[in-house]
């Protein structure tokens, strides 16, 4: 019966994805008795309060970045994750920068260790992409450009230097423009700093 029982879950679970929540298992007819079960097996793996991921799910090195979305599906990374992401910074964040629309809740997560923000929400949406972080598994991230002005204008949060060093390794890539860079700043603000600092990164 025990063995029965372990197939079926074993079967149940083959309809989630690689990282689920404790709800969408709950829907596949997997309660917490069961989900108890399959970690202290090694069929799962706790990311973060309820979520899990799969033992055979690929290995990637932005399994952090996989728990804070699932966590809060609304949110966007943001500013130094998302520099590290886009490859416009040597600094490797200590914890996820996850972006949240003003107006609601702010979501306190100790693990993975998330900071969040609150951005505007009537530009909430401009500049996100999504970006595979393991093999079919998608998060909201902001794009370089964005995040470039997202650091120029909350150089107090990031630092004038990693902000005007993300600037500098933006504007040394093939097919990028100050003109990219200067269309977000008109939207989120902050656009006589920008043009100032592309001035002396050019110079």
């Amino acid at each position: 019966m025990i063995k029965l029982a372990k197939s079926v879950f074993a079967q149940r679970l083959g309809h989630l994805g690689p990282t689920f929540t404790a709800g969408q298992a709950r829907d596949a007819g997997i309660g917490s008795n069961a989900l108890g079960q399959l970690r202290d097996t090694g069929q799962i793996t706790e990311l973060s309060r309820g979520v899990y991921r799969k033992s055979d799910a690929p290995v990637t090195m932005y399994v952090d970045l996989i728990a804070a979305c699932t966590r809060v599906p609304i949110g966007v990374l943001c500013l130094e994750t998302a520099l590290a992401v886009h490859d416009l910074t040597d600094e490797i964040p200590g914890e996820v920068n996850l972006a949240v629309p003003r107006g609601g809740p702010l979501p306190r997560i100790s693990y993975p260790l998330v900071r969040a923000h609150r951005f505007a929400a009537a530009t909430f949406e401009e500049g996100i992409e999504y970006w595979e972080a393991a093999p079919g598994e998608h998060v909201r991230i902001y794009g370089p450009s964005r995040t470039v002005v997202d650091c120029m204008r909350l150089r107090h949060l990031v630092g004038d230097q990693v902000a005007l060093r993300a600037l500098r390794s933006y504007l040394r890539r093939r097919g990028t423009t100050p003109s990219d860079l200067m269309r977000y700043a008109e939207l989120l603000g902050g656009v006589g700093p920008l043009r100032n600092a592309i001035q002396v990164v050019l110079d």
